[in-house]
């Protein structure tokens, strides 16, 4: 995700500050950048010139220090772990200007939570993009309790400028996205593991008949079964709902390691 949202920023004219761990993953991201633009020269989105344009606005730091007093716009896409954002966003909120607006990119985490830990709240957004980013249009914008209108509006008018749809909702669990989403999964995977279809079955229906680009197993080895299982927990225990409580098949799949797309196995096999 923080690969697709660098590569729009950069796309879009920003100059982008990419802090990661060490460069050896910075320069996998940045060849992965490469790949998508040279996709969107095949579709006619990119010109040669605007790629190299793209990849000189990305610069690689290992942290925030060099490039803080700079920094307008923030945008955090590390994984969902609520105690590393936490982290995280405690030790970016010290190194930031007051007028720095702060945005982290969650499937499911508490904006208000986050926004609770860095000194101005109020500056602080949910940016949900879309998996890919380049290619998807929507940008769930989650306004913390703490959020203001002058943030909001900012991020909508940043969204927009990145060629996105932003649609703003409220903070609660699993937002508007995931909140509708997730239980759909979350029942075919019930619908397989009590044996009413087969995997191709419950996909082919809901793409036949619902006009699903994919299926809810494909799509859900496509997000990843482990972020899957961790949002309908945190749905689970944000409404203390039996209806968001996870499938026990995903639970065995995620413990034995089938993720999906990531690591070669999930509901479908991947080479």
């Amino acid at each position: 995700m923080g690969t697709g949202i660098a590569h729009v920023f950069a796309q879009h004219g920003y100059e982008v500050a990419w802090i990661e761990v060490d460069k050896s993953r910075w320069e996998k991201s940045l060849a992965t950048v490469a790949q998508n633009a040279d996709r969107q020269i095949k579709k006619g989105v990119l010109t040669p010139e605007e790629k190299e344009a793209l990849l000189r606005r990305l610069t690689f730091y290992t942290d925030i220090n060099g490039v803080s007093e700079s920094i307008e716009f923030v945008v955090e896409a590390i994984p969902e772990d609520v105690e590393l954002k936490l982290k995280v966003w405690r030790s970016i909120g010290e190194r930031v200007s007051a007028d720095t607006i702060l945005a982290t990119n969650t499937s499911s985490i508490s904006i208000t939570r986050l926004a609770a830990v860095v000194p101005r709240p109020s500056r602080f957004i949910g940016m949900h993009f879309m998996n890919p980013v380049p290619v998807m249009r929507l940008v769930e914008v989650i306004r913390a309790h703490q959020t203001d209108e002058a943030t909001t509006q900012k991020v909508i008018q940043i969204a927009k400028a990145l060629g996105k749809e932003p649609i703003v909702v409220q903070d609660y669990p699993g937002f508007i996205s995931n909140r509708v989403l997730m239980p759909m999964i979350n029942e075919a995977i019930y619908a397989l593991w009590q044996g009413v279809a087969t995997r191709e079955a419950i996909d082919g229906i809901m793409k036949l008949g619902m006009n699903h680009p994919m299926g809810p197993l494909e799509l859900a080895d496509f997000i990843g079964l482990d972020v899957c299982l961790a949002i309908l927990r945190v749905l689970y225990e944000g409404f203390g709902d039996p209806k968001y409580a996870p499938c026990p098949l995903l639970v065995n799949m995620v413990q034995a390691g089938y993720l999906g797309r990531k690591t070669g196995r999930g509901f479908y096999e991947y080479s």
